[in-house]
């Protein structure tokens, strides 16, 4: 039986499905820090693995692409990649950057970050979430850019060098090593379990930093790299795709359990981990063409996958901001309806981002992609085996 074929460029309706669940989780979470009903934190506690999902997402579909142009071409085209990258993340982000300086009424806490913290994308690294906190969730962006950034440098390293199999080794490398980065911030935590400090410490040690939180990145490489090396592997799990979901269910219920207290040494080394591989399999099973979540397409979760980033970049100071605006017109902050009207107001937010700032670079993107591969080849009128030294 032949292995069905999994493109990188063929649209996957089961990671629409995947993004779409993940964003929703993540703006309930966060929903829970501002005026909520009772019902919120109860259904959302466990949102902030979210972010994992989108992380797994990530590094499924950029290594994806790049595997499938190092497998085409032997090289990757790092010009056409931060191209692609740049116009992709850059243009949006800027924007909520700026309103977030600009306009002091859109912070949904006290203090920014230095301007160069948010344009180097290291808030993440030494970020105190009491002192700091605004536009905190911007961690997450500057973990992703850290990933664009170094993995195709080391995939054309291992190309380069021929060495293609010890990545597999590195990844595992990688894996291991967050274990014993977790282990020794606990190390640095571990005193101030008791003392008011230990979440603001917690974030700052083991939540934020990238060396901790590459386990769903990696998973999401290993997922890419088993079904483009292993074409074979999906055959032999056609009859098994659906299982996966069930199977991530599990894991995820077990890595709920593993991570609800915080201030646990086994949550801090093995809840993420968990987490990642809960997604992983989610997301392994969303890319099988034998899965449900592969064939079912939805209108609905496409149109929230496609708001995704747009939606993450400016919840969390709009969130706050609408219920500060309709309070006084009696809008109870820990009511329903108020909760409805700042995820319309949200909603309407991404979508005038979208259209406004995303779509336009995108189109720009693609023009300057398009120049590029109609640009005319200047003629070499020596070769490199006569031209004259």
């Amino acid at each position: 039986m032949q292995a069905p074929v999994l493109q990188a460029h063929k649209k996957l309706y089961g990671l629409d499905h995947l993004r779409a669940f993940a964003i929703c989780y993540v703006l309930l979470y966060h929903y829970r820090l501002f005026g909520h009903p009772d019902w919120v934190p109860v259904l959302a506690g466990f949102g902030w693995s979210g972010v994992d999902l989108f992380f797994v997402l990530s590094g499924y579909l950029i290594s994806s692409h790049l595997f499938a142009e190092l497998s085409k071409t032997g090289t990757i085209s790092l010009k056409t990649y931060f191209i692609k990258r740049s116009f992709r993340i850059l243009p949006a982000y800027l924007f909520i950057v700026a309103v977030y300086f600009l306009v002091p009424a859109y912070h949904e806490r006290e203090a920014l970050s230095p301007l160069w913290r948010f344009l180097t994308f290291t808030k993440n690294f030494g970020l105190d979430m009491k002192a700091e906190g605004t536009f905190s969730h911007s961690w997450s962006l500057c973990v992703e850019e850290q990933f664009y950034l170094v993995l195709p440098m080391v995939l054309l390293a291992l190309a380069y060098y021929k060495t293609g199999k010890k990545g597999l080794l590195l990844l595992g490398g990688l894996f291991l090593a967050g274990f014993f980065t977790r282990w020794y911030g606990w190390q640095l935590i571990a005193p101030f379990v008791e003392d008011d400090s230990f979440r603001v410490l917690h974030h700052k040690y083991i939540y934020y930093p990238t060396y901790n939180r590459l386990d769903p990145l990696l998973i999401g490489i290993a997922v890419s790299a088993l079904y483009h090396y292993r074409p074979a592997f999906s055959v032999k799990i056609m009859k098994a795709a659906n299982w996966l979901i069930p199977l991530a269910m599990l894991v995820l219920i077990a890595a709920y359990y593993l991570s609800e207290n915080e201030a646990s040494i086994i949550s801090v080394v093995f809840g993420y981990p968990v987490v990642a591989l809960g997604y992983g399999l989610l997301v392994m099973a969303a890319v099988h063409p034998a899965s449900v979540l592969y064939r079912y397409r939805s209108g609905l979760t496409e149109k929230i996958a496609t708001l995704s980033y747009s939606l993450y970049l400016s919840h969390k100071g709009l969130m706050p901001l609408t219920q500060r605006l309709i309070e006084p017109y009696g809008f109870d902050p820990n009511s329903n309806i108020t909760m409805l009207v700042c995820f319309i107001v949200v909603v309407a937010a991404a979508v005038l981002l979208h259209v406004v700032v995303e779509k336009p670079f995108m189109r720009m993107r693609d023009r300057v992609l398009k120049r590029k591969t109609q640009a005319p080849v200047k003629p070499r009128y020596f070769s490199p085996a006569t031209k004259s030294v």
